[in-house]
């Protein structure tokens, strides 16, 4: 899949970048559904623009493998099947772990600080159950992490999965056990990374989102993808 800061750090903002971050949202979020046709008029109305942002952003989705182009025909959603999220997560892992082994050398003290920080106050939105909160707090760990590794290909690699899986890990950050385990998980990998062991810190890391395969499989949270 490619990469969605293929549109640029200035098209993020631009028209065009809001109009394709809004369709990819709704396709990731399974709001627009497989085999839906994405009308360029349909959407030029919602979208209250012309029909050439709509277009240029169909197309960028199609390089990312979420439309289906099919000429004097229309657009098609294809979405995120289950066998796209198991793959995301296993790449995801590998270099979930890379980055982990690669903070141990480049994190800063005011990063690693963050990290910490973020983790308590993983640990009271818990006590409180803001749920809500852990999973935006849970969003911080991972971009921290990325940023940590001073790699800005990992860095964007990682950002652009970890956003495929968004409503999959809202679903699974509803489960109190499993954010209390999640938090765990990432005290230790900070820790391994603290202490230089860059072994563990990538052994910890891989886990961590393997385990995550393992309790989506568990609470039959796949069970909805094709």
């Amino acid at each position: 899949m490619a990469d969605n800061n293929q549109l640029g750090l200035s098209d993020k903002y631009s028209l065009r970048g809001r109009v394709f971050d809004t369709i990819r949202d709704r396709i990731i979020s399974g709001e627009y559904p497989n085999d839906m046709e994405l009308r360029e008029l349909t959407l030029a109305k919602e979208f209250n623009v012309s029909r050439t942002p709509i277009r240029e952003a169909l197309r960028q989705l199609e390089l990312e493998g979420l439309v289906n182009i099919i000429p004097n025909k229309g657009a098609y959603v294809i979405g995120i099947t289950k066998r796209d999220i198991i793959d995301i997560y296993y790449m995801r892992s590998l270099l979930e772990g890379l980055c982990a082994k690669m903070a141990v050398h480049n994190i800063t003290e005011e990063q690693l600080q963050d990290l910490e920080e973020n983790i308590d106050l993983s640990e009271f939105a818990l006590s409180k159950k803001r749920m809500d909160h852990v999973v935006d707090l849970d969003n911080e760990f991972h971009d921290l992490l990325y940023r940590a590794s001073n790699s800005r290909m990992l860095h964007r690699t990682l950002s652009d999965f970890h956003q495929y899986l968004e409503p999959l890990r809202k679903k699974s950050l509803s489960d109190s056990e499993r954010v209390s385990n999640t938090i765990d998980e990432h005290r230790k990998i900070v820790e391994a990374i603290k202490n230089k062991d860059e072994k563990k810190a990538y052994d910890l890391a891989n886990g961590h989102i393997l385990k995550s395969i393992d309790n989506l499989e568990n609470k039959h949270l796949l069970s909805g993808n094709s």
